[in-house]
C-alpha cells in the first residue's frame, strides 16, 4: 500500500499542467550578498587603475611632443602639432630592428627553456615531497628567493667570461636558472592539486614516468605555464642590469641597452625615449592580450586545493 502510493504520488507530479507545460522547479535565488556591488571595492579597483592609466597617458603624451612643448606645458596637454617623427628618430637612434631581434630571441629562448626545466623539477619535487632529500631540495631552491643579484653580480661575470656564457646564449642560461626558484614553487603548488588517481590509471595502461608526465601533467599544466611565461617574458624582456653586467658584444644589446643612449651626462631626449619605450612595449601587451585569460585562470586555479 506504501509503495502504491508513493507511485501514484510520483506520476501525479510528472504530470504536466497549466496547459501541458511541465514546471519545473524553481532554483533557489541568489542571496542578496552576491547579487549587489561592493561599492568600495569597486572604488579601489578604479584608483589603483589610475596608477596605470595616468603614467600610460604621459608617456603617449611625451612621446607625440617636441621638446619646446615638453618645457612648456604641465605635461598633461595633448601635443598640437603632434610630433611622429620621434618614433622615427627612435628607431634608427637605437637600430630598432637589430634590438628587437636580439630582446625576442632572448624572451623567447628563456620562456621555453624555463616551461620546460622548471616544470619537470617541480613534478618531480611535487611528487616526492614527502622523502627527505626532495624536501630538502624544494627548500633549497626557495632559500633563493632571499639572495638579491647584487650580491652575485660580481662572481656571476667573471664566471660567464671564463664559461664563454657572456653572449644571447647564456643569458637564455641564467634566465632559465635564476627563475627556477620562483617557478618551482608556483608549479609545485599546483601539481601537488592534481589527482594522483590520474597517474596510476597511466600507469597501469603501461606508460612510464616520461610518458605520464608529457601526456597527462604537462597538459593540464596549461593556466601555470601561460602564469610562468608571462613572468619569465616581462623579466626578460625588461631587464637591464643582468644584460648590462653580461653581454661584452655591443651588436647584443637588447632594447634595454639600446634605450639607454638617450640617458646623456647632462640631459636626457625625453620625447624620442619615449616615443622608444612605447614601441618596445607594444609587442609585450600584445603577447599579454592573447594570453591574459590563461594568466588569470592560472592565477585563480593554482590558488585551490
Amino acid at each position: 500500500m506504501t509503495t502504491a502510493s508513493t507511485t501514484l504520488a510520483q506520476a501525479d507530479q510528472a504530470l504536466p499542467v497549466d496547459g501541458g507545460t511541465r514546471r519545473r522547479p524553481r532554483r533557489g535565488r541568489e542571496s542578496d550578498d552576491t547579487r549587489r556591488t561592493n561599492w568600495w571595492a569597486t572604488a579601489l579597483i578604479a584608483v589603483c587603475s589610475l596608477t596605470v592609466l595616468v603614467p600610460l597617458y604621459l608617456a603617449v603624451v611625451v612621446a607625440l611632443k617636441t621638446p619646446d612643448q615638453l618645457v612648456a606645458g604641465t605635461g598633461f596637454e595633448w601635443p598640437n602639432p603632434v610630433r611622429w617623427e620621434n618614433f622615427a628618430e627612435a628607431w634608427e637612434r637605437t637600430s630598432f630592428p637589430q634590438a628587437l631581434m636580439n630582446t625576442a630571441f632572448i624572451t623567447v629562448g628563456s620562456v621555453a627553456f624555463t616551461l620546460v626545466t622548471s616544470s619537470i623539477v617541480a613534478y618531480a619535487l611535487a611528487r616526492n615531497i614527502h622523502r627527505p632529500f626532495f624536501k630538502g631540495v624544494f627548500f633549497y631552491l626557495l632559500a633563493a628567493l632571499f639572495i638579491p643579484f647584487p650580491i652575485i653580480m660580481l662572481p656571476l661575470v667573471k664566471q660567464t667570461a671564463i664559461l664563454g656564457l657572456d653572449n644571447q646564449v647564456g643569458m637564455i642560461v641564467l634566465y632559465t636558472i635564476y627563475g627556477l626558484s620562483l617557478n618551482v614553487f608556483i608549479y609545485t603548488a599546483y601539481i601537488r592539486s592534481i589527482p594522483i588517481e590520474l597517474e596510476e590509471a597511466a600507469r597501469v595502461d603501461g606508460a612510464s614516468t616520461w610518458r605520464v608526465f608529457w601526456q597527462v601533467i604537462f597538459p593540464l599544466l596549461t593556466p601555470m605555464n601561460a602564469t610562468v611565461g608571462i613572468l619569465t617574458c616581462v623579466w626578460a624582456w625588461n631587464d637591464f642590469i643582468m644584460p648590462l653586467v653580461v653581454l661584452t658584444d655591443p651588436a647584443a644589446r637588447t632594447l634595454p641597452l639600446a634605450q639607454f643612449v638617450f640617458q646623456g651626462q647632462f640631459n636626457t631626449d625625453y620625447t624620442v625615449a619615449f616615443a622608444s619605450y612605447l614601441m618596445a612595449m607594444a609587442p609585450l601587451l600584445i603577447v599579454y592580450i592573447f594570453s591574459q585569460r590563461w594568466v588569470i585562470s592560472g592565477v585563480t586555479r593554482g590558488s585551490i586545493k
